[in-house]
């Protein structure tokens, strides 16, 4: 029966260039990576690993149970201190993963009292966080912040939930943070911004929200994800102690979820140890991303995401293999995965490519473009 069923659908995907295959790689791979999201450049420093291996020793493989029962170790909280501390928020809650923390937030709430107003651009855990919320959804087109004024004061709900990221993650442009916060203040709003892109790399490390003055506003909620610059796994809100208790209460990714493991949570608190040590690790990336963006033609980006446009979906993944095949490995974002529908290269600069990696990367990424267009 699944044949009959799923055949086709596989069938329709592959002739639109659009399926997608896992590829597994080896530890020891020597490629140039500009397709991952370890920004900072610290999922192998020896810092970050051992503090993992430590946890393991002395918390075990997981954390055994959600966070309500047995699954809050003091690790949990320790993490959740130091984070809210360094990016100026008055608490935080971690999540198992960065999709789960926005589920959980939009989810806790929402409600047919809520609306939600969505850039069009955001995340599809806020896309399916919004399926889920049982609240009424207004999607708005991408940073226009005069259209979300227009929807809030139309609006009947009481409450009212404005989404947004600080750096988005596939044109890696800006979000007007400032006006976006001070509509949200003036109509009774609340701001979610997921800094999952700009939490090490925007603000000097502290992301775009405190780099804004934003942080530690009651109107003002933050979710990161610890799986790129923090160079771990999971997810964290942040926002007002009222939030925090709300979420502990109501929310059901939380609740019902097996906590983060403790070994993910000290990886993230020594990788956070080693951003404040070592603060030009997001200029950095910068550089590299600026370097990346002038080879390519395009311009220059807010974060660590290249984006490169190209004709289509075959196109995006052919250019992709031949960089592969020359040891450059590279992202290919293709439809539904881009909010605009047009193919890209996704090249993620990190901070510690050197120069000589930076180079061959470049001529290596050119040629591939040239020789599918």
């Amino acid at each position: 029966m699944l044949e009959d069923w799923l055949a086709p659908k596989a069938a329709a995907l592959e002739a639109r260039g659009l399926t997608r295959r896992l590829r597994a790689r080896d530890a020891d791979d020597d490629l140039i990576d500009l397709a991952g999201n370890d920004y900072l450049g610290l999922a192998r420093d020896p810092r970050v690993m051992t503090a993992a291996a430590d946890a393991v020793r002395m918390w075990g493989s997981g954390a055994t149970a959600s966070r309500l029962v047995t699954g809050t170790t003091t690790l949990h909280e320790e993490l959740e201190s130091a984070l809210a501390a360094y990016v100026g928020q008055e608490s935080a809650l971690a999540f198992s993963s960065g999709y789960l923390a926005n589920l959980g937030v939009v989810t806790a709430l929402g409600g047919p009292g809520t609306l939600l107003v969505s850039d069009e651009h955001i995340h599809a855990s806020l896309v399916d966080a919004c399926r889920l919320a049982r609240s009424r959804v207004e999607i708005v087109p991408h940073n226009d912040v005069e259209a979300v004024e227009k929807v809030l004061a139309e609006r009947n709900e009481p409450h009212a939930v404005v989404m947004t990221e600080s750096v988005f993650s596939v044109l890696s442009d800006e979000a007007p943070l400032t006006e976006l916060a001070a509509v949200a203040a003036a109509r009774g709003a609340v701001l979610l911004v997921d800094e999952a892109h700009g939490l090490g790399v925007t603000g000097g490390g502290r992301g775009s929200v405190h780099a804004a003055g934003l942080a530690g506003l009651d109107h003002v909620v933050v979710t990161m994800t610890l799986s790129k610059s923090l160079a771990s796994q999971g997810g964290v809100v942040l926002g007002p102690r009222v939030l925090r208790e709300h979420l502990i209460n109501r929310s059901r990714p939380f609740i019902y979820d097996t906590g983060l493991n403790p070994a993910a949570c000290a990886a993230a608190l020594a990788a956070l140890g080693v951003l404040e040590a070592e603060p030009d690790r997001p200029a950095a990336v910068h550089a590299a991303a600026a370097r990346l963006a002038a080879a390519c033609d395009v311009p220059p980006s807010s974060g660590a995401v290249v984006s490169v446009p190209m004709p289509g979906p075959q196109q995006a993944v052919e250019a992709a293999e031949v960089c592969r095949r020359n040891g450059v490995l590279v992202g290919s974002f293709r439809p539904p995965s881009v909010p605009d529908g047009v193919s890209r290269l996704r090249l993620t600069a990190h901070a510690g490519l050197s120069s000589d990696d930076l180079d061959r990367a470049c001529a290596v990424i050119v040629d591939a473009i040239g020789q599918v267009s």
